[in-house]
């Protein structure tokens, strides 16, 4: 078990509970497979040129998901290292979100990007 499988669980489990309505959301929750499947393995992804916009539109609906649906639960069960990992996947979700929107704006969404996870969050404290 990598340090990320709580990410990947949370993007899986998203992607899950998405109602794939039409093929934009189908293809955005495929994405969020792909990212998590990469992720698996270690701790960077790449996406195509094509599927940045995308992915990045997913990975807002997850932080918007988990903060609105999730985050408010692990908190009324005083749950603090679910906390740190809901909080941290928000954060990153918006993070990742943000430099792969201006990465398809300066390239013109014709330059695949490849990114890398920040630590996860330290559950010894």
């Amino acid at each position: 078990m990598n340090a990320y499988s709580f990410f990947t669980a949370q993007l899986r489990f998203v992607a899950a509970k998405t109602h794939r309505e039409n093929d934009d959301i189908d293809q955005m929750m495929n994405v969020l497979h792909s990212i998590a499947d990469q992720i698996d393995e270690g701790e960077t992804f790449q996406l195509e040129a094509n599927r940045i916009r995308l992915g990045a539109r997913a990975l807002a609906g997850v932080a918007g998901f988990l903060q609105q649906h999730i985050l408010p639960e692990v908190i009324s069960q005083k749950n603090m290292n679910g906390e740190k990992q809901i909080r941290w996947t928000i954060d990153t979700s918006m993070s990742l979100m943000a430099k792969m929107m201006t990465h398809a704006e300066m390239t013109h969404d014709k330059e695949p990007l490849k990114l890398t996870l920040d630590a996860p969050p330290d559950l010894s404290v």
